[in-house]
């Protein structure tokens, strides 16, 4: 195992925390907690989109999709991760490894093109309100979330499967789960090209669409500083400080995970990182847009107060 030989690989050890029980014992509960946060969170999220007619907006239309994205992300990899706290040696096969780290890396690309868009949402409502309505059609509103579904495929699994990895010797991943940097570092191709790929790839959904969030959030502030009515500023900043916050979190950490030269001391913040985007972020997002949102708010107050009415 300590070495590469020409054994071919068919199942991984994921280390984890299992060499530090008490630690491990202490991340269980937390992971736990944190996934069925985020799936009460994000499922109250949508029902609450479905259930009050007010919320059938564009903007709830994409906050909708990003709920539902995020009950799929955590669900790719927690469940996993989770169960492996309970066992002495955690051990996952080949397909199933590959198969979660595509679809950890598909989800999370989908966020990055998601956030972007929303982006966009607001820049229209704030900056040209009289016609978001027409600009902001249900029809454009289901193209932009479908391209950011089907352009996430497009660059990340499409990619993996024609150019499959290969492994040779190494069985130990250094990681929670099966994460694309952790599962290069084992494999015996030619890395260059996957190197490439991923700085490419990186740039065209990490810093393009952060580039696009940060110049639509500068005509944001624009726009808002041309209002003359101080509620009207109060209630732009309030509809965009739950986005922009969910913004810095998400991209700043996966920029710092896979824009960032790698060695050998980056593997256990490789580790924490990754736990910030694929646990933490999706776990916050229901709770940042619900306190911060009258709207959500009130439709959480509306069905609570009709739910008690005998």
């Amino acid at each position: 195992m300590d070495g590469k030989n020409d054994t071919a690989v068919t199942y991984f050890m994921l280390v984890g925390l299992s060499e530090h029980p008490r630690a491990q014992a202490i991340f269980f509960c937390l992971l736990l907690m944190s996934y069925l946060v985020t799936l009460l969170g994000n499922t109250l999220i949508l029902f609450l989109i479905h259930y009050d007619s007010h919320l059938h907006t564009p903007m709830y239309f994409f906050l909708s999709n990003l709920s539902f994205l995020d009950i799929c992300y955590t669900s790719a990899t927690v469940p996993q991760t989770i169960i492996n706290c309970l066992v002495r040696i955690p051990i996952i096969s080949l397909g199933q490894c590959l198969a979660q780290m595509c679809a950890g890396l598909y989800l999370g690309v989908v966020e990055c093109l998601l956030l972007a868009v929303m982006a966009y949402d607001r820049c229209i409502a704030i900056g040209d309100p009289l016609r978001y309505s027409v600009r902001m059609s249900a029809q454009l509103c289901a193209q932009l979330a479908g391209a950011s579904w089907i352009s996430a495929f497009l660059l990340t699994v499409v990619p993996v499967l024609t150019m499959p990895l290969e492994f040779c010797g190494q069985h130990i991943i250094n990681h929670f789960s099966c994460e694309l940097l952790a599962i290069l570092k084992l494999a015996c191709n030619d890395l260059r090209i996957y190197e490439l790929l991923i700085m490419v790839t990186s740039s065209l959904t990490l810093l393009a669409p952060f580039a696009f969030i940060l110049a639509s959030y500068g005509r944001i502030l624009g726009a808002v500083l041309k209002m003359r009515s101080a509620e009207g500023r109060k209630k732009a900043f309030s509809t965009c400080s739950s986005h922009l916050t969910v913004v810095i979190i998400f991209y700043g950490t996966a920029i710092s995970m896979y824009m960032m030269p790698q060695d050998k001391a980056s593997r256990d913040r490789d580790k924490i990182i990754s736990m910030l985007y694929g646990v933490v972020t999706p776990m916050l997002n229901p709770l940042i847009y619900s306190l911060r949102n009258k709207d959500v708010k009130g439709a959480l107050q509306k069905l609570l107060g009709e739910k008690n009415v005998p």
